[in-house]
């Protein structure tokens, strides 16, 4: 059961936005990841819980930033319900998309997961419900992802395999790297692994 600490920084100026402190691992239902979220004084900010199943779909997220919450799984598309900070309000919504996504880096295993891409195939896209900091607000967005390799490194405990993505929005065109090893995310725009306890889960035969 991976369990660390990640920083998380603005991927434009690099103004640092705080931690996250995980723990994930594979479950009977898929894979599960739960996180608290510190502001850069230390202070806590949010939480995450999410729950993929076999397949990669999210089928239960509750989200936690600024006193928003928002509650979401894969049902007919994507439905969400987010309610204020002061409880009184909750809005329903649903999307026609595949996954969720948002900053925390559990978002980037988790499109890796639904998709498995086999490196060097065509690029796929996927149409993401990204609830966005600091009040959760929800967007639709398209991106591709391809798996551009996959390269085993050696290490004290036995080799570790990285996965290299290269993900594109297409609404600008920008392009950015992901590099994944398991469940856990090793380098990626605004985030930063700074410790790992133990190491990475492998979730078996990719692609």
């Amino acid at each position: 059961m991976p369990r660390g600490r990640y920083s998380l920084h603005d991927p434009h100026d690099h103004t640092p936005l705080g931690e996250e402190h995980f723990q994930c691992a594979p479950g009977p239902s898929g894979w599960r990841y739960v996180a608290q979220r510190t502001t850069p004084s230390g202070d806590h900010s949010g939480s995450v819980d999410l729950t993929l199943d076999e397949l990669g779909r999210p089928i239960r997220l509750e989200l936690h930033a600024s006193g928003w919450q928002v509650r979401a799984a894969a049902l007919d598309g994507v439905t969400w319900v987010r309610s204020d900070p002061s409880g009184a309000h909750a809005t329903e919504n649903n999307a026609p998309a595949h996954a969720v996504t948002g900053t925390s880096p559990a978002f980037l295993v988790a499109t890796a997961r639904l998709l498995r891409l086999a490196p060097a195939s065509p690029a796929t896209r996927v149409r993401l419900v990204a609830f966005t900091d600091p009040v959760l607000a929800p967007r639709t967005l398209d991106q591709s992802w391809a798996l551009l390799k996959r390269e085993a490194h050696a290490t004290d405990n036995g080799p570790l395999t990285v996965d290299e993505y290269q993900v594109t929005a297409l609404d600008t065109g920008e392009q950015h790297a992901v590099h994944l090893t398991g469940d856990v995310v090793l380098a990626a725009p605004g985030i930063e692994l700074e410790n790992l306890e133990s190491p990475p889960s492998a979730f078996g035969s990719e692609g």
